[in-house]
Order: structure tokens, then C-alpha cells, then sequence
């Protein structure tokens, strides 16, 4: 199914290593994040990619790229107001670059910030709060519609960019035929990359209404468990205790699975892992790596 016209050569990437953020506990499955140089590293990636993107579009289509130039601006979203604050760069950015699109009055707010270095503007609360301000406007139509999931469901890390692309589906449906949706894939920083679509019309089963209605985002939002935050505590303690572990039987407990689910049953002392379906009670138990 070919949904999209892709342009793949309008692409910023930037292969920086941002990993000192964060540190692995080896004895459980966490991680230690430092959370102001987290988001340091992800402006950092934000701005270069933009950069790389920006020249290559020009290159590309003969005129300079402002974030007018899309419909659509979808995230990676560890956490939505970091996305608020990624869009408002953006803006900040078209500022240095003297786009047009920075109007008389906008320019005058963001005027006493033209001569931060990169890395004080990335440490300026000031500048932070005038760019979201003065962005507001356009990232309530170019952004917010592509926030639901996330800000539903949380991080999701890889996932966290698609799930707001399907809300936009969600929220936009055939609306977003012919619009240009820009895409900032994260990955930690190393792989980080930009890149741009725009969307082509097709007819049923692949028209994008029909498309929303099998997602049936709302119908599964609405069909969450509810659950007391001592139940979540009693899994996290679970899994931190079974993490690296062998030799060990699930509860198998899967009344909150959907039918289809593929659920572990069992780790033996080899450690591998064997799984089954909910709903399928005549399948052969499937074994990790077969």
C-alpha cells in the first residue's frame, strides 16, 4: 500500500552521540535519566536536523523552508511539554534565519534573545516562554492535533512518534489529503532525523477516513482498565524482580487481554521464553526464537 509520496532526500539527520543522559542499571531493567540534559540533548538534535532540513528543502525546491511551509508538525513525545517547547524552537529558529513568517511584533519579544549562544538560549527560561508564546498560535493547529495518544497513553519511546501521526489521522482524516507532515524521530539523539511526506488521495479500503475508523482510537481509549496506582507499583516491583530471572511460571492471568494477545506462560532454565494466544485454546505453545 503506497499511502504517501515520500521525498526521501528531504531529510535532516544528525548522528551526534547524545547517551551521557542516561545511565543503565544493570541489576534491574531501569534507567537513571539526568532530565535537564536530557532535554538539552534533545533540543540540540532538534535544531541541527531542522538545519540539515531546512538547506536541503531549499536546495530541493528552489525557496527557503518556515514552518508554514507544513501542515503538520509530529514529535517524538517523551512528554508533551517537550513537545510544546521542540515546536517553539522551531520558531525561534525561523526567527535567527530572518523568515517572514516572524511577524513585527513577535519579532520585538524574541529581538532581545538574537544574541544568545546556542548553548545559553538552551538554558534561558525567558526565551523559552516568549518562543511557546509567540508559537502558540500555530502550534494549536500545526501540533495539537497530533497529541492525543501520547499524551494518553504516555512515553513510548519508538512508538511515541507513529502514535501521534495516528492521531492526527484520527483527529484530520481525509483533510491531511495533500498536506505536508513534518516528522522529528529522536532516538536518543545518535540517529536523530527529520524528514518529510505529503499525503496522496486513495479510495477506499485506503482512503485515510477508513483508515481512522480501524484505528478506532477513541473506542480503544474508552475501553481502558482503571486500575489504583498500587497495582501498578506491585507490577514494576514484579517485573524488577523477575528481570534476568529463570525457571519461573506466570500467573497467566489474562482477563485484561484483548483476544489475539500473545502472553507469557513460562520461563525455563535455559531460559527461554514460552508464550500463548487468549482465545486460542488449541495452539501449540510458541517458543522465543521459533
Amino acid at each position: 500500500m503506497l499511502l504517501f509520496h515520500w521525498k526521501a532526500n528531504l531529510e535532516g539527520h544528525i548522528w551526534h552521540m547524545f547517551m551521557t543522559f542516561t545511565s543503565l542499571i544493570l541489576r534491574a531493567n531501569i534507567r537513571v535519566v539526568d532530565g535537564k540534559l536530557s532535554q538539552t540533548c534533545y533540543l540540540m538534535a532538534l535544531d541541527s536536523c531542522y538545519k540539515t532540513f531546512c538547506k536541503r528543502y531549499e536546495k530541493i525546491e528552489g525557496k527557503p523552508f518556515s514552518i508554514v511551509d507544513a501542515d503538520s508538525f509530529v514529535f517524538h513525545s517523551p512528554y508533551n511539554k517537550l513537545v510544546q517547547k521542540s515546536f517553539a524552537r522551531l520558531y525561534y529558529n525561523d526567527f535567527l534565519r530572518s523568515c517572514s513568517i516572524v511577524d513585527k511584533d513577535s519579532r520585538e519579544k524574541l529581538e532581545p534573545y538574537s544574541g544568545l549562544s546556542s548553548e545559553e538560549s538552551y538554558q534561558s527560561r525567558d526565551l523559552e516562554k516568549v518562543c511557546q508564546q509567540v508559537a502558540k498560535p500555530l502550534y494549536d493547529t500545526k501540533v495539537q492535533p497530533t497529541t492525543l495518544i501520547p499524551k494518553q497513553l504516555g512515553n513510548m519511546y519508538t512508538a511515541s512518534l507513529y502514535a501521534a501521526f495516528a492521531s492526527v489521522v484520527h483527529n484530520k482524516r481525509d483533510a491531511l489529503v495533500g498536506q505536508r507532515i513534518v516528522m522529528f524521530s529522536y532516538g536518543s539523539g545518535m540517529t536523530s532525523t527529520m524528514f518529510s511526506f505529503k499525503i496522496n488521495e486513495f479510495q477506499h479500503p485506503f482512503s485515510l477516513s477508513n483508515i481512522a475508523n480501524i484505528l478506532d482510537i477513541s473506542n480503544k481509549l474508552e475501553s481502558r482498565h482503571v486500575v489504583p496506582p498500587k497495582k501498578f507499583v506491585e507490577a514494576l516491583k514484579l517485573m524488577e524482580h523477575r528481570y534476568g530471572a529463570k525457571d519461573f511460571v506466570t500467573s497467566q492471568d489474562t482477563r485484561l487481554l484483548v483476544p489475539g494477545t500473545y502472553y507469557l506462560t513460562h520461563v525455563d532454565s535455559m531460559y527461554r521464553r514460552f508464550y500463548a494466544v487468549k482465545g486460542d485454546t488449541a495452539a501449540t505453545p510458541v517458543t522465543n526464537g521459533h
